[in-house]
């Protein structure tokens, strides 16, 4: 049974490569990288370790860094903030919290949080299951708040039972057995409703499936409905459809979201000059980026630029 008195972040997705200092102008990424595998793929840490790790690398807690894999967690004494593209969200007990590969993140306070961290691999849950698709899905909730819930209590017993298995001898703990609990705990958390008013890719079905794929693949090379309609081989209506029903918007509304929030996460964490974020966006002229982005964030990308990288 997990401690009622920690914090517990699940770290759900990565590779293996390394968390080096980012380049000039670039997010600081972090991959999964254990500095020792018990199990292959697969690591639980404390939080406080995790801290440490970040320390004696030269990283401050709070800095803004982009994950190349998922992180679950579920805050079980304690307060604090911790914002996900650019949404803060208050922690305290019973909140969860998913952050998903690409999205940029800060322990804005860390406050009083204390608990457990586990990573694994792409390669490390049970393909033959239908958590597979959980893992590869890189949208939806990102907060819940749980409270003293049975889902609470159902997520809190299966880390406990992750954490036991690992916490074994290292002859005798079983990959297999913490692949199955690791499947369990994605299939519970697909049960939460989308409280946060976060996407519901089950709502849209195969064909938002689809086009959110596409639309990562493409959204800086086309804005246009008709292109990702063609090439699926749907209408621009029965996109609009599926849309509508996983997120409230139209597909428009979809694409122009996706790519007004890749420039929001460049503009605040990097120092690439607005030009060069725009041509990388698919805007050959700076002044179109800007009335684009304007008009969907509801401030220049100066602007935006300087309250965010002020608030570092």
């Amino acid at each position: 049974m997990v401690n009622r008195g920690h914090l517990e972040i699940v770290v759900l997705y990565g590779d293996p490569v390394g968390a080096d200092p980012a380049p000039d102008g670039a997010i600081l990424r972090l991959d999964f990288n254990p500095p020792e595998e018990r199990v292959p793929g697969f690591e639980i840490i404390d939080l406080a370790t995790l801290h440490e790790r970040r320390k004696r690398r030269g990283r401050r807690p709070d800095l803004v860094h982009r994950v190349d894999f998922h992180t679950l967690t579920l805050i079980t004494e304690g307060s604090g903030e911790h914002a996900i593209d650019f949404v803060t969200y208050p922690v305290r007990p019973g909140t969860l919290l998913w952050v998903r590969p690409g999205q940029v993140q800060r322990f804005v306070r860390p406050g009083t949080a204390n608990g457990t961290h586990l990573l694994f691999t792409p390669a490390f849950p049970p393909h033959s299951s239908s958590a597979d698709r959980l893992v590869n899905e890189w949208y939806g909730s990102a907060c819940w708040q749980l409270g003293a819930s049975p889902a609470y209590a159902g997520l809190s017993t299966l880390l406990g039972q992750l954490r036991a298995e690992y916490d074994r001898p290292e002859p005798t703990v079983s990959a297999e057995i913490l692949q199955l609990l690791l499947a369990t705990v994605l299939l519970q958390i697909d049960r939460l409703p989308h409280s946060d008013g976060g996407e519901d890719p089950r709502s849209g079905g195969e064909v938002y499936a689809r086009f959110r794929a596409d639309l990562e693949r493409s959204y800086a090379t086309t804005r246009r409905a008709a292109d990702y309609a063609h090439r699926l081989g749907y209408t621009v209506k029965t996109l609009t459809r599926a849309c509508t029903a996983a997120t409230g918007q139209p597909v428009k509304h979809v694409i122009d979201g996706r790519v007004a929030l890749e420039g929001q996460r460049l503009l605040a964490h990097t120092d690439e000059p607005v030009s060069t974020i725009a041509r990388r966006l698919g805007f050959p002229e700076p002044t179109n980026f800007g009335k684009f982005f304007t008009r969907n964030v509801g401030e220049t990308p100066g602007a935006f630029r300087q309250t965010h990288q002020g608030n570092q």
